[in-house]
């Protein structure tokens, strides 16, 4: 019997780093910069990309959205990044940085049989998902598909991406983390670097308050470690969050997720190949390659 969660957690390393190819491409600062975004810093661009299929949303959407990130560091982005471009035009820059970034990768295999193969898959297993409760995934998936093979599948993963993340949310807030403690307790188990984890904008003050909460509840030792019981529990955040991403690719079946791993594959070895993602994140994902699904 197959495993789907733990064949959504293989195609999502499979899927997102042409996802995250939005945030960190050659071309993905080239567009922000003629949206006018300053890009000595990627954050701009990030808030002004993620955000933009909620429309003008506000700091309080946004940082729910994102959760993880301080509400303070949201405000620094939001709403200032809709002041220097709208959400529509933040869009269509997505798209053309997409275009550009994929053509860049592989040349004229974007316009391959195998790539309008692999969209179609993709668009299967994202058109597939609940989206219940779930408003990034929600708000990607209301945007009109691109009809160009190599971008609705970029546009699939980033559904399917949102989707997962979105569920992500519900599986932390189950187990009574708030968005600085969900940090501190991943941080706890070495997921990361602990200096990865500045980005989100949490304060020294705010970090140590959350490791003295997560230490009373025995899921941290004093020096921030992770116990035997804070390794549960965020392995059990885990599962959650591979059982609740399960659905799209159930409906894709085992043989149609192998298959779209097998397409991807090159695009994959692509986007790694060319160095622009970090090499490690807070998602706690190695830019390696992972093992195809079984």
């Amino acid at each position: 019997m197959t495993d789907f969660p733990a064949l959504a957690r293989r195609m999502w390393h499979q899927l997102e780093p042409l996802h995250a190819s939005l945030y960190f491409s050659p071309e993905a600062v080239a567009e922000a910069a003629e949206l006018g975004y300053d890009t000595e810093s990627r954050w701009p661009r990030y808030f002004a990309y993620r955000s933009a299929p909620l429309g003008a949303a506000g700091p309080e959407l946004v940082a729910a959205a994102y959760y993880s990130f301080s509400p303070g560091a949201v405000r620094t982005h939001i709403p200032a990044v809709w002041h220097t471009a709208s959400p529509e035009a933040v869009l269509q820059a997505r798209l053309r940085t997409v275009d550009r970034t994929v053509r860049a990768l592989i040349g004229d295999d974007a316009d391959s049989p195998a790539i309008a193969e692999a969209a179609e898959l993709a668009r299967t297993a994202a058109e597939a998902a609940d989206m219940a409760g779930r408003a990034l995934g929600a708000a990607n998936r209301d945007l009109p598909w691109p009809r160009e093979p190599h971008l609705a599948l970029w546009h699939a993963a980033t559904v399917l991406r949102e989707h997962r993340g979105d569920g992500h949310l519900m599986a932390l807030r189950t187990a009574g983390l708030d968005g600085c403690e969900a940090l501190v307790s991943f941080a706890a188990i070495d997921a990361a670097p602990l200096a990865n984890f500045a980005s989100r904008g949490w304060s020294d003050k705010e970090w140590t308050a959350a490791r003295d909460r997560l230490a009373a509840r025995g899921w941290v030792d004093g020096e921030g470690r992770a116990t035997e019981l804070g390794r549960q529990e965020r392995d059990g955040i885990e599962r959650t969050t591979d059982e609740l991403a399960a659905e799209p690719y159930r409906a894709l079946g085992e043989q149609g997720c192998a298959r779209l791993a097998e397409l991807t594959g090159p695009l994959f070895a692509a986007v790694i190949g060319a160095g622009m993602l970090p090499m490690q994140s807070t998602l706690g994902i190695l830019t390696v390659k992972p093992p195809a699904p079984r």
